[in-house]
């Protein structure tokens, strides 16, 4: 079985994942109605951009170590560099950090959210995407998967993925692959790809995947921001220039949405993945993924009601 079941169904009406709003067009509305997702050109400043920059490499040298951070490396490569930008991949649950933060709180960001989530907004979980060029040990490629796998509340249309580019994104530096219009889908099984030597930790992919499904590569300039479904499957390819693709992003959810039990579903292997992660880096004896969550989680707008 999946969680899928457990979702909320979308109002009915001409737009079931869009909130009536004085923001976006019809046309902007209905784009994402059919497609799942919609890319709003130089929302986020390059001055902004610049700050990000600047504390993901504090970060990266250990001048700041933000509560509760996660900093994902290739281990490979730390003996070669350190501790530099040239070994982080990523930087996760930022939400202790104030100058990473920022972007969560950003109005310009914030005003697109609530099309999808309405006025009460929880920045529910935060990345900064540092993807390495590609190296013969390892491959920081992620498969297509839909992010709410990962998610434990409901319902899926009052959430919604914010995901600026710090640079110029192209396939050839491994930008954001999506396949317009699933999610309208289920929620499908993840787990690991069948890839020797290749998948990282949480790195859970479809287990099924429809080849027959087109494709379309998400070209995006600096400052350029695409807002998404978590039911939407979507991936990013391999890194094959010397440069690094940077990419800071959010999940954003209504504080109405309410926590659900993943227990004999696909999602409840994950589950276990993460508490034990957390049990090991904090030496707890017992977490719970509720707690997680109630962990990440921070109201940027509005009341906290539920999550």
């Amino acid at each position: 079985p999946t969680s899928a079941q457990l979702s909320v169904v979308p109002h009915s009406g001409r737009f079931c994942y869009t909130l009536d709003n004085d923001l976006l067009t019809t046309e902007q509305r209905q784009f994402y109605e059919d497609n799942g997702y919609l890319l709003i050109k130089k929302l986020v400043s390059d001055e902004d951009i610049e700050r990000f920059r600047k504390e993901f490499i504090r970060i990266c040298k250990r001048e700041v170590k933000p509560p509760g951070v996660m900093i994902m490396k290739d281990e490979s490569l730390k003996s070669q560099f350190g501790q530099s930008e040239k070994v982080v991949n990523k930087v996760q649950d930022f939400q202790e950090d104030e100058e990473l933060f920022r972007y969560c709180t950003l109005p310009e960001v914030l005003k697109y959210v609530e099309c999808f989530t309405g006025p009460n907004i929880m920045a529910m979980h935060t990345m900064l995407i540092n993807k390495l060029p590609d190296s013969d040990k390892q491959t920081f490629l992620h498969p297509m998967h839909q992010d709410l796998h990962y998610f434990p509340f409901r319902p899926a249309s009052r959430i919604v993925c914010a995901w600026t580019a710090m640079e110029r994104a192209h396939q050839d530096n491994g930008c954001l692959v999506v396949q317009p219009g699933t999610h309208k889908t289920t929620l499908k099984p993840h787990g690991y790809p069948e890839w020797e030597g290749k998948t990282n930790k949480l790195f859970h992919g479809l287990l099924d995947e429809d080849e027959k499904i087109p494709k379309v590569h998400l070209v995006m300039e600096k400052g350029d921001t695409v807002f998404f479904h978590p039911l939407l499957i979507h991936g990013s390819g391999i890194n094959r220039t010397s440069g690094f693709r940077k990419s800071i992003s959010c999940h954003f959810a209504s504080s109405e949405c309410h926590y659900i039990d993943v227990k004999n579903t696909t999602q409840e292997h994950l589950e276990k993945e993460l508490e034990e992660m957390v049990r090991k880096k904090y030496d707890a004896t017992s977490v719970e993924l509720k707690d997680i969550w109630n962990f990440r989680a921070r109201l940027v707008q509005g009341e906290r009601i539920n999550l």
